[in-house]
């Protein structure tokens, strides 16, 4: 047995092991969502607009639910798995987002500040993660 596998049999060492491993994949979890999108999120939400900061909030709460669902049902192997697989999920779901809206570019009105498509993006970010966390594991 490895000594990280040791370390995680106890219940700190499996909260750190958690944390850490959950804040790294939301640090490169969203590094994908950004270059998903034709607009800058953090550029966007330094200059204000509350549009982006509703869409990127609503990725963020989304990816914390996918993690947040496989973090207790596991082992740290797993968890890396799911939670990977969680959020390809969701990536997949912004993408048809895009697509299933062709009245306009969720994208294009989110950076234009259209804060009506900031909160629907948040909400179903959040609400289709909710469904995949259910799913998965």
């Amino acid at each position: 047995m490895s000594t990280i596998d040791q370390l995680l049999q106890y219940p700190l060492g499996h909260t750190v092991g958690i944390l850490s491993v959950s804040i790294l994949e939301l640090v490169v979890f969203l590094a994908c969502f950004e270059l998903l999108t034709s607009y800058r999120c953090w550029f966007e939400i330094g200059k204000g607009n509350l549009a982006a900061a509703l869409a990127t909030g609503g990725k963020i709460a989304g990816i914390c639910i996918i993690i947040r669902s496989v973090a207790d049902k596991t082992n740290i192997y797993d968890f890396i798995l799911w939670s990977f697989i969680g959020t390809l999920l969701l990536f997949i779901a912004y993408v048809l987002f895009e697509f299933v809206t062709p009245v306009f570019r969720i994208d294009r009105e989110i950076e234009a500040r259209n804060l009506a498509v900031g909160i629907i993006s948040m909400c179903i970010s959040i609400s289709l993660s909710l469904v995949i966390a259910a799913s998965i594991v």
